[in-house]
């Protein structure tokens, strides 16, 4: 392989999506976990309102930036929370603009 196929490989691989990722709700902590391999890749931190979850915080582990880590994170919150019934605040700037990103989960939104 060349040279310039061997980058175009890297860079291929370093952006596709994690497939692999598990998205699960912990209360106790007040957060929405990111899991990959058992290991915590990122969270989204929220507040629960009685009839909302209130998105304040994303993290991704800098070792997975670039790997769809938050997109299957928000998009994993997100399903959780529409079949639990609940709107969405997104105050949180990344759940924000990854929601006008897919308008399909706007009507999730509550001001």
């Amino acid at each position: 392989m060349s040279t310039s196929g061997r980058h175009l490989a890297r860079r291929l691989w370093q952006h596709r999506p994690m497939a692999d990722v598990t998205v699960q709700d912990d209360p106790a902590q007040s957060r929405y976990d990111a899991l990959l391999g058992g290991g915590l890749a990122g969270f989204a931190a929220y507040r629960l309102q009685p009839d909302a979850v209130v998105f304040t915080h994303t993290e991704v582990d800098p070792a997975f930036e670039g790997q769809g880590i938050g997109g299957a994170l928000a998009r994993g919150a997100l399903d959780d929370v529409r079949a639990r019934g609940l709107a969405v605040v997104p105050l949180c700037p990344f759940i924000r603009a990854w929601i006008e990103r897919h308008p399909d989960y706007a009507d999730l939104v509550r001001s």
